[in-house]
């Protein structure tokens, strides 16, 4: 049971690290709920489209400078 919740934690964290290490999102002003929580959105939707770039990019055999 542990390693199945561990293959979808791994899964779920690239994301966070992406938006956290790559795109500097560490701390946020409180601006409102809406305003915030749109932030987030497009911030994870980069970074699913950033991971699935990459993912893409070895399957062709190129190397992601990113």
């Amino acid at each position: 049971i542990e390693r199945l919740k561990a293959k979808v934690r791994a899964k779920v964290e690239h994301p966070f690290h992406v938006v956290k290490n790559l795109f500097h999102y560490r701390k946020t002003r409180y601006r409102g709920l809406t305003k915030n929580t749109a932030q987030l959105f497009s911030l994870f939707g980069f970074a699913n489209l950033l991971l699935s770039k990459r993912h893409l990019m070895r399957a062709h055999g190129i190397n992601p400078s990113c």
